[in-house]
């Protein structure tokens, strides 16, 4: 393979030397006509996998109607998608944005604003180790990634770190942090390994945060829209959050954040405090109903399930004995397998043999499939992926 010249991009991202032409369903071909088995879905994007039949012509309607207006007019569209959102979520109001960062964002400042509505000037934020916002300097500084946020201090204050799924360390933060206003934390923390917040860990801090007033954020950008087996995956738990900012496969493939909000954090924000140009525009909302429609219809939830379920399954199967797997998590179509040391070449390896993974906090291999994959194709990826990290794990450590 020979990478493909890109002398005006900036150099921000380590790419496979490869370019992507074209896809259909959870297939996706090179400029050279290479053929890949799509197990990234573009990071938990492709929702609906790629070309999909139905969502294709309802863009394409949209495209010929509205592609964008300004938020000075009224969105039936965004009421639409805002409508579902609300019944699936249990929650009563939407802000629509472009990206995760930007949900995740707006959600840090309704916290500080929820703050200094009750009279506390320096409000403060729970904010977990490994985790990851986004890369705005306020979400870069609300990571737990000193790798990410090396070269950008000052950082942002207002944020207390704490580990997670240890309820001590978040009461002890409770004892003595008076300007404390929010707990924000990823359902499963995504790009810091798959690491999946306890389900009792995520009822306790919900009845911490309504014994003080805390307004519990949980960030759903990854680990929400299906991908878990359930819409959101603090579902699993039965429990609600304040505030909940979404992305990724909200719009399969088509830019588009949400922030979701209960009735404690909906009315915080007013108009003049928070705003954007492109977000909420109609073919992104479009792309959101579409998506939605498409997974109640097809029982995409059901699948996930499924299918993460036997992928998971296989996996453990597959790799039982090695030492040097330290452990498979997650939950439905994302998955983590973590081994004993750094791991990256694999994700070269894995490409040259058709099929694309992801390595994140360098020795964990992520999948995240399309929410449409077949029990077929999820033993396929098991057929390759598997020896690729026994012959791995074979050769001498580093």
């Amino acid at each position: 393979m020979t990478a493909p010249a890109e002398p005006h991009v900036m150099h921000t991202y380590g790419r496979l030397p490869i370019a992507l032409s074209h896809g259909q369903g959870c297939r996706v071909w090179d400029t050279e006509g290479r053929e890949y088995l799509d197990a990234l879905a573009g990071i938990a994007v492709n929702t609906l996998g790629h070309a999909h039949p139905r969502l294709v012509p309802a863009l394409q309607d949209q495209v010929a109607k509205l592609i964008h207006c300004s938020n000075y007019y009224a969105a039936p569209l965004q009421e639409k998608l805002a409508a579902k959102l609300v019944e699936i979520s249990g929650l009563t109001n939407v802000f629509f944005g472009n990206s995760g960062l930007e949900a995740n964002e707006g959600a840090l400042k309704i916290a500080r604003k929820y703050g200094h509505d009750r009279g506390i000037e320096r409000p403060e934020i729970v904010v977990y180790e490994k985790a990851f916002h986004g890369r705005s300097i306020a979400t870069l500084s609300a990571t737990g990634n000193a790798k990410v946020q090396a070269g950008f201090g000052p950082l942002v204050e207002g944020f207390v770190r704490v580990p997670l799924n240890d309820l001590a360390a978040i009461e002890e933060v409770a004892r003595t942090r008076p300007n404390v206003v929010a707990v924000f934390l990823e359902v499963i923390q995504g790009e810091g390994g798959v690491n999946p917040a306890r389900a009792d860990y995520l009822r306790a801090l919900r009845r911490l945060c309504d014994e003080r007033q805390w307004l519990l954020m949980l960030d759903e950008v990854q680990c929400g829209i299906g991908r878990t087996g359930k819409w959101f995956a603090h579902q699993w738990a039965d429990i609600r959050p304040d505030v909940m900012p979404l992305a990724k496969g909200l719009g399969s493939g088509v830019p588009v954040g949400a922030i979701v909000c209960g009735s404690k954090a909906a009315k915080v924000l007013g108009p003049g405090n928070h705003g954007t140009t492109f977000g909420g525009n109609p073919l992104a909302m479009r792309a959101g109903i579409e998506t939605l429609a498409i997974m109640e219809a097809d029982g995409l939830l059901g699948n996930a399930a499924e299918v993460g379920a036997r992928l998971r399954g296989a996996l453990e199967r597959e790799l039982a004995g090695l030492e040097s797997v330290i452990e498979i998590r997650g939950q439905g179509l994302m998955l983590g397998i973590e081994l004993d040391r750094p791991c990256g070449e694999l994700l070269r390896q894995a490409c040259d043999a058709g099929l694309l993974i992801s390595v994140t906090a360098d020795r964990v291999v992520r999948l995240l499939p399309p929410l449409i994959m077949t029990r077929t194709q999820a033993d396929r990826v098991v057929e390759i992926l598997v020896p690729l990290i026994k012959k791995f794990l074979a050769s001498p450590a580093p």
